[in-house]
């Protein structure tokens, strides 16, 4: 399980709202073993006025902040964000010092998904790999 927010001027967002969905998902699906058919992505559309960047970043600077279950190796988390490094500027029109990256893991226990527990539910992929 992964949820993604990604954050990104509402122009550009506009321009590559599907690009990023495909590119954040590729990888997920490639390095986590994410389900092809589970994509959990909200996009927050930020006018200039709201997101103030430093002045290295451009117009296309994107923020993806990422929640799943614990578990995995470092190995795979490195995987992980390689492959967001990799994707998502080449998919999105942006240079790779535009992209930032946050992952949050939390035990499955503390999920509520489809009226379970996280750790009660029967997942189709493993977390622990």
């Amino acid at each position: 399980m992964a949820q993604v927010k990604i954050y990104a001027r509402a122009a550009h967002l506009a321009l590559y709202r599907q690009a990023l969905s495909d590119a954040i998902h590729a990888a997920a699906v490639q390095t986590l073993g994410l389900p092809e058919d589970k994509r959990f992505h909200r996009f927050f559309s930020l006018q200039d006025v709201d997101f103030i960047y430093p002045p290295d970043r451009s117009a296309a600077y994107t923020i993806l902040e990422i929640s799943m279950f614990e578990g995995r190796r470092a190995e795979t988390i490195r995987s992980f964000l390689r492959a967001l490094q990799q994707k998502v500027p080449a998919s999105a029109g942006m240079h790779q010092n535009d992209l930032e990256i946050t992952l949050f893991e939390t035990p499955r226990a503390h999920w509520g998904i489809r009226g379970k527990i996280g750790d009660e539910l029967q997942l189709s992929y493993e977390v622990t790999k």
